[in-house]
């Protein structure tokens, strides 16, 4: 799970006298300081950028700030209690207890992300949030009718896992939870607090594990027997037995999906893919698909191959 930069216009190519520094620093080559190019890919990174081009920019290079939601939120602090929970002895991982660790779960999380208070600020009198913790209450509780925790003690909880592929392309991410059977057999699981998709948007469900999979196999050369996925929110289980040939089919998408990164990262061409979902984003006041303008790009960009030494368009469009 990514400083703010307001929106501006684009310079015009010509003198520097009142123009953005940014700007000008892009017309001569040079990056504005503390920005850097994109270094790796994750789960989430390639899911944005397959999503919409412009968005990968916005969160990965431009780093614009974004409100947390409901949602979210909720499914990290749900994340945490699951999390948590494999602390106690098998024994006494119940579901009372597990719903018992929402309310300080839910403190450390506003200690630590201080943004989520702002989500109840118009809720002076509780209710919302105390119908929020019920729902993520009834989530936790949920879990308990597709796996049995007495019985579970994974290898791993909330794994980073970084791997670099001989094209040099680095892959990293967070697992929920890896489990290692007696004999050795790895499964990866993955929690959802959302509901099990249609069986025709399965497939982009899985990426986000097969990506893993990839990373564990390429790191540990251990291919996982099991992907599983854990959906809260419908009481589904999912699961998926890669093979060799599957891994190595996401690997080479990445390749691809990283290849353009890097072309778009040098010309600054960032283009917005509007679809059902910009209905959802933060950034619709920077994106020309709702008549905003993208923040000066803040990495030098590459000349024009045409010969006549101009820059390289800036932006969508």
């Amino acid at each position: 799970m990514e400083t703010s930069a307001q929106g501006a216009e684009r310079p015009d190519g010509g003198g520097t006298a009142g123009q953005d520094p940014q700007a000008v620093a892009v017309a001569v080559g040079a990056s504005v300081p503390g920005a850097r190019p994109p270094a790796s890919l994750s789960p989430s990174r390639a899911s944005d950028f397959m999503q919409c081009p412009l968005l990968y920019r916005f969160r990965v290079i431009d780093r614009l700030p974004e409100r947390p939601s409901e949602a979210a939120t909720r499914g990290t602090l749900v994340h945490a209690v699951l999390e948590r929970l494999f602390d106690a002895p098998a024994v006494e991982r119940t579901a009372p207890r597990a719903r018992s660790l929402v309310p300080g779960q839910w403190e450390r999380l506003r200690e630590s992300r201080p943004e989520v208070v702002e989500l109840f600020a118009d809720d002076p009198g509780g209710e919302r949030l105390a119908r929020w913790l019920g729902e993520a209450e009834r989530l936790v509780e949920r879990w308990f009718t597709l796996e049995d925790p007495t019985r579970l003690e994974p290898a791993e909880r909330e794994l980073f896992v970084e791997a670099e592929l001989e094209s040099g392309l680095t892959l990293r991410g967070i697992i929920d939870r890896v489990d290692v059977a007696p004999t050795g057999e790895v499964r990866i699981v993955d929690y959802k607090t959302g509901k099990a998709p249609r069986p025709e948007y399965a497939e982009g469900a899985l990426f986000q594990m097969k990506f893993y999979a990839l990373v564990v196999w390429r790191l540990k050369r251990v291919l996982p027997r099991r992907l599983q996925l854990v959906y809260l929110g419908s009481g589904d289980v999912v699961t998926y037995d890669p093979v060799p040939a599957d891994l190595e089919r996401v690997e080479r998408k990445l390749l691809a999906l990283w290849e353009a990164i890097r072309l778009a990262t040098e010309t600054g061409e960032w283009r917005p893919r509007p679809t059902k979902l910009c209905g959802w984003c933060d950034h619709q006041a920077h994106c020309p698909e709702f008549g905003g303008t993208p923040p000066p790009y803040p990495l030098p960009v590459r000349a024009e191959a045409s010969g006549d030494g101009e820059q390289g368009r800036m932006g969508p469009g």
